[in-house]
């Protein structure tokens, strides 16, 4: 590619990320101040998921004021974290770790740069080895590692994460034996494709119905638990019936690209897919009856 070609390129990404982010940011805004005044009234957090995407794309949306950023995996985390340009341009990133994760990945995901919490502890063994190796990594500093609870509140088999029923004594666990983790909140992947005409999303009610139970039982104020729930196709609904966290990567950055996929046609571009996403979430919000947890 010729300069000339790279810097139109650039210029029209950084139109598309920047017209896509602040689109997803008005939809967020807008669905929190749809919320039941019954609710804690936490401002969500919007992570941006890059997967797949080149690091020129992350900085694009950090220049948008943008500071929040997801990846699955551990190595392409590592790789995009310590990449020289990202180093240099966002300074104040920060990262969330949102995949799968292996206990024989903690220490190299641990040595990220500025991350931020690990979102997918999803058991008590997990907790202790997480918990260690920060400790271990960290040394003398007091500085505590945010962390939340994974559950599989659909019960499908592909989907990681801990049985609900097991919620209130992980976090116990994390909460007593834990002392370098700082617990956030609770997250759930939930069913793909799940279709809101039905009404309210089942995973997201569990998940609600969990941290109800957890606040509860520990005595903790519900706005000390966060709720990650939410994605490009849901992230409306999961920020009016509470989710504080929501997790949003095609609806800003464009389609996912793989290298060994067997198609080659061009993904949409960011702003068409934030207005396509729109339209179908607008029309099943009109048949939308928002329940109370």
């Amino acid at each position: 590619m010729s300069s000339s070609l790279a810097r139109m390129w650039k210029v029209a990404m950084s139109e598309e990320v920047g017209k896509a982010l602040q689109s997803v940011v008005e939809r967020v805004n807008q669905a929190a101040a749809r919320r039941p005044k019954t609710l804690p009234a936490v401002p969500p957090r919007l992570v941006a998921v890059s997967k797949t995407k080149p690091p020129e794309m992350v900085v694009e949306a950090y220049r948008q004021g943008h500071r929040n950023f997801g990846e699955n995996y551990v190595n392409e985390l590592v790789d995009k974290a310590s990449d020289p340009l990202i180093l240099a341009s966002c300074p104040e990133i920060r990262w969330h770790f949102i995949g799968h994760l292996q206990k024989n990945n903690v220490n190299k995901l641990l040595g990220v740069p500025n991350l931020f919490v690990v979102e997918t502890v999803d058991s008590a063994k997990l907790a202790d080895r997480v918990n260690s190796s920060w400790q271990r990594l960290r040394g003398a500093s007091t500085q505590r590692l945010k962390v939340m609870v994974q559950l599989n509140t659909s019960g499908e088999q592909n989907k990681h994460g801990l049985p609900p029923e097991d919620t209130v004594s992980t976090v116990q666990h994390i909460l007593s034996h834990c002392a370098a983790l700082d617990f956030l909140g609770l997250m759930t992947i939930g069913r793909y494709g799940y279709d809101l005409n039905l009404g309210p999303n089942p995973d997201f009610q569990t998940l609600l119905g969990r941290r109800q139970q957890l606040c509860d039982g520990l005595q903790m104020p519900l706005e000390r638990v966060e709720l990650s729930m939410g994605m490009s196709t849901d992230f409306d609904h999961a920020i009016e019936v509470g989710s504080t966290n929501v997790r949003v990567g095609s609806v800003i950055f464009g389609n996912r690209e793989y290298p060994n996929s067997a198609t080659n046609t061009p993904a949409p571009s960011p702003e068409k897919t934030a207005k396509s996403v729109t339209e179908e979430a607008a029309k099943k919000m009109q048949h939308l009856t928002v329940s109370k947890p």
